[in-house]
């Protein structure tokens, strides 16, 4: 079975029934197991799910309500514990699936190395294909202690596939010198520090082509999302993480895919970290789901 269904029902605020009838689909990547830090982000997906109960299924910033669009919540893949590599050959084989179908994937992790499967998937169907990435980490390391499928080195390998002059990341706060000089050297975009000032000024080269939206909770200043396996002191806010989805949402870029990951909810017991990514897979599936 490839899915898990033990979760009982527990899906995504008015998720549909059936994949077929749905133009986005949600999916969980429950992932950690290149985790450098603290370990948990696996158990994300479902919390996200269980938080989103608790939202409105209107979005005030875009004037848009979920019953206006077709999703389904297809739930967890079943990955197998421990196993990085097999693990991230049956993302790549689900969302091959999926965008035969037509479907736009919005998954959630999971560590960040979930993204790269994903990826290696979306190129082959969108050869012209660019990455948004909003993270407080480079993720540009070629390896982490000798292992290169690491939660650490995803941008990196999505460089070295697509062309560095495709990738571009904001809000990154974290990273080897080495990671930062290859940035600067390889022609990427990095917008350290800050996601939305230099996101406005980037989206309309970005006009018209397919466009990956990656997100890592953490970009968030701890005080915002404690439940994080890396947090990293300095981040941006909530609001300003809503305003760059509602830019992405807003601009002219075609949104083929996206995901959010890194939610380790046994690090935050108010339950703000799952709470706050929720509403963004919600704003993400409003504005993102045309």
């Amino acid at each position: 079975m490839l899915f898990d269904e033990s979760y009982s029902g527990k899906v995504f605020i008015m998720s549909r029934a059936t994949e077929e009838e749905a133009d986005t689909v949600i999916y969980g990547m429950p992932m950690d197991w290149t985790a450098s830090f603290r370990p948990g982000s696996r158990f994300g997906p479902g919390r996200i799910r269980e938080a989103s109960i608790g939202l409105e299924e209107y979005s005030p910033y875009l004037d848009r309500h979920l019953e206006e669009i077709d999703y389904h919540d297809a739930g967890d893949i079943m990955l197998p514990f421990g196993n990085a590599q097999r693990s991230i050959d049956m993302i790549e084989l689900y969302i091959d699936r999926l965008l035969d179908k037509n479907k736009m994937p919005l998954g959630l992790g999971g560590e960040h190395l979930v993204t790269w499967p994903v990826l290696k998937a979306m190129y082959r169907k969108y050869p012209d294909l660019a990455v948004i990435h909003i993270d407080a980490h480079a993720d540009l390391r070629e390896e982490y202690e000798g292992e290169p499928l690491s939660h650490s080195t995803p941008i990196r390998k999505a460089c070295e596939l697509i062309g560095p002059e495709n990738i571009y990341s904001f809000g990154i706060r974290s990273g080897m010198r080495e990671e930062f000089s290859y940035a600067r050297e390889s022609g990427m975009h990095m917008s350290k520090f800050e996601v939305l000032s230099p996101l406005e000024q980037v989206l309309p080269s970005l006009a018209g082509r397919p466009v990956y939206v990656t997100i890592d909770i953490d970009v968030l200043d701890p005080a915002f999302a404690p439940g994080t396996g890396t947090a990293e002191a300095g981040g941006i806010t909530s609001k300003e993480l809503l305003g760059a989805i509602h830019e992405i949402s807003d601009s002219e870029v075609q949104v083929v895919g996206a995901d959010l990951v890194e939610v380790a909810p046994a690090y935050d017991p108010t339950e703000q970290t799952q709470i706050a990514a929720s509403k963004f897979v919600r704003e993400m599936l409003l504005g993102f789901t045309k």
